[in-house]
């Protein structure tokens, strides 16, 4: 959503995964996925973070809804009840550029302290 502090992520979108419930079944999970993926924007890091959940898309028959499934869900949930606020860059002061390089993810983004 664009404001007038810049574009914000929709609070309705961040609502529906802060009152989820842990998924039950591939198809919850699936759920979760796309509720994640539309605000990835707004969530540094979402392929690495998200890894553990992504991965029980890869194998729907056997899944199993694990510690480390509930711990990049419960941080997602606390994430999304502040989301950042993206902001049209000041070009007169620096821009900082972070990269991120896993094993099976690579990520980067530009920032500006405010």
């Amino acid at each position: 959503m664009i404001t007038s502090r810049g574009i914000e992520a929709n609070p309705e979108k961040c609502k529906a995964i802060i009152q989820m419930q842990s998924p039950q079944t591939v198809k919850e999970v699936q759920r979760l996925a796309g509720r994640l993926v539309s605000l990835s924007r707004f969530i540094p890091r979402l392929a690495e973070k998200a890894g553990p959940i992504f991965t029980l898309l890869r194998k729907p028959k056997n899944f199993e809804w694990t510690e480390q499934c509930e711990e990049a869900f419960r941080s997602f949930k606390t994430f999304l009840t502040t989301p950042p606020v993206l902001q049209r860059p000041n070009h007169k002061t620096d821009l900082l550029l972070y990269l991120a390089v896993a094993e099976n993810a690579i990520s980067a983004v530009i920032v500006q302290e405010h």
